[in-house]
């Protein structure tokens, strides 16, 4: 594949600013977007067209194949402001690694690494006071392809147009969540693209998860297509205490490699705690709570980073989590934020300085 080496993205600035006179430190997540966007385009087998212009709609033809096809990938990523109002950004080459494995899944073109990285950090330096500075807060930041070719027939596309565009966000989660266990309802199946962040992964989910919020539940654990085995939580990683041991599942083509997962499980590893990537079924889940050995369930991901679960339910019958002294959910959050936002030592090189 030809690409072009970005040494010149051209930059159109906006004329006005759309910054909050009250400052960014208090907006709903996702809801409010910068003055400017990254977008650069890939025809005739080459990225090509690199830009910063004003956030603005796109205008696209009704056969454009993102539509009726859904090759539409995506990232989650966040850049985040310490004391100094130095800016830094958390292991984004696992998620540009990750883009890349999608879209080869998806029948996309890989994004050069060179592009990926001139893009996002000349978009940040530019937005640099749309970061917040309260603390939980940060700079939520989006980068997404999709398939921009023309044609209903039933063929990958020919062009694609890959942006960038961020909002400023205050926490995903404002507090511990219950969830419900699938009986039904699967995320994703072997062979299929679960292990992508295809954006049809999290349409599809849409359904089951408003039939859990109706229940009172506010996110469900996915299982297999069997139903036997624990996957993942809503849109999250899942994590399981029992006893002193963290369990999660084995990343697999139908469970994403999430970057805030693997970050635990070094932390872990290197706080000398056991971990055991393997499957968990329902039933040692169950029994785990019931003889008490079940001492903590937690979500992870770029969006929550880590959010507790005090309840869950399967089959109607529900099992409440005991408050734990010591919780290793807060205390891998410390650690990951504490690195996020500058305030430790970064003995892995997690940290990432744009300014």
């Amino acid at each position: 594949m030809e690409t072009d080496i970005l040494t010149n993205i051209k930059i159109e600035k906006s004329e006005t600013s759309k910054l909050p006179k009250n400052g960014v430190n208090n907006l709903k997540f996702g809801s409010s977007f910068t003055d400017h966007m990254f977008i650069c385009t890939y025809k005739n087998g080459k990225w090509q067209d690199a830009k910063i212009t004003p956030y603005q709609p796109l205008s696209l033809d009704p056969s454009t194949r993102v539509f009726h096809y859904g090759q539409a990938i995506f990232e989650g990523m966040k850049a985040y402001k310490d004391a100094n109002n130095d800016i830094f950004l958390f292991r984004p080459d696992k998620n540009q690694e990750r883009l890349n494995k999608s879209a080869v899944r998806m029948q996309m073109p890989e994004l050069p690494k060179e592009l990926f990285f001139d893009g996002l950090t000349t978009l940040l330096q530019i937005e640099k006071d749309w970061i917040p500075t309260a603390e939980g807060n940060s700079l939520y930041i989006r980068p997404f392809m999709i398939a921009s070719g023309h044609g209903i027939y039933a063929a990958p596309s020919d062009e694609y147009i890959f942006m960038i565009i961020c909002s400023p966000s205050g926490k995903y989660y404002a507090k511990d969540v219950n969830v419900v266990i699938a009986e039904h309802y699967s995320r994703a199946a072997n062979g299929g693209v679960g292990a992508a962040k295809a954006a049809g992964n999290y349409g599809a989910q849409f359904y089951p998860t408003q039939q859990a919020i109706k229940k009172g539940f506010n996110q469900i654990i996915w299982t297999d297509s069997t139903h036997t085995y624990l996957e993942e939580a809503g849109t999250m990683n899942v994590f399981f205490r029992i006893n002193d041991t963290l369990l999660t599942a084995p990343t697999s083509e139908r469970i994403l490699d999430g970057v805030t997962r693997k970050s635990i499980i070094t932390l872990a590893k290197d706080m000398g705690i056991s971990v055991e990537e393997r499957r968990v079924s329902v039933e040692e889940l169950k029994e785990a709570a019931k003889n008490g050995s079940l001492k903590e369930i937690f979500g992870a991901g770029t969006a929550a980073v880590i959010t507790r679960i005090v309840k869950f339910s399967y089959k109607n019958e529900e099992f409440a989590l005991p408050k734990v002294e010591s919780s290793y959910a807060d205390m891998f959050k410390k650690h990951l934020t504490d690195i996020q936002y500058n305030r430790s030592a970064d003995k892995f090189n997690w940290r990432f300085k744009i300014l």
